[in-house]
């Protein structure tokens, strides 16, 4: 089943309205590749949107991750960020914390280790969160 219609069907059981400005959050939501704080994301829809409220958006983007289609990211910045969850795709992130720079990134050593090392322990892993922090070239340089 597609996230639209996951959501579509999760909002149902709820007994929930789908409202046209939910149908928005999700659609633009899920165009993008960006971690988005309600902040971010409020920010861009209001441009073409401007009915949509900051409440709006903040709530919808809780439902997007009550129904599984979305993931809550925090990077220790005290924001809280939403991310579209793809199944069977998985990637890692490497955040600047000087600048708040999320990369994505993909490797298959790690992967491969983590399996590694579960077995090594008879375990079986059901998720994980791997993430580097630290500066990146842009911000490197600034500092010296």
């Amino acid at each position: 089943m597609d996230r639209i219609s996951v959501f579509n069907e999760y909002v149902r059981r709820k007994g929930l309205k789908n409202t046209n400005q939910r149908m928005v959050i999700l659609e633009t939501f899920l165009g993008s590749k960006s971690h988005y704080s309600t902040e971010d994301l409020y920010m861009k829809l209001r441009k073409e949107y401007p009915k949509i409220g900051y409440a709006t958006v903040h709530r919808t983007l809780k439902l997007f991750a009550e129904c599984g289609i979305a993931i809550e990211l925090n990077f220790g910045d005290g924001q809280t960020r939403f991310e579209p969850l793809i199944a069977d795709q998985h990637h890692d992130h490497l955040v600047c914390t000087s600048c708040g720079l999320i990369v994505e990134f993909t490797e298959t050593r790690i992967e491969r280790l983590q399996e590694q090392i579960a077995s090594q322990y008879n375990f079986k892993i059901e998720r994980h969160r791997h993430e580097l922090y630290g500066l990146c070239s842009d911000c490197a340089k600034k500092q010296g």
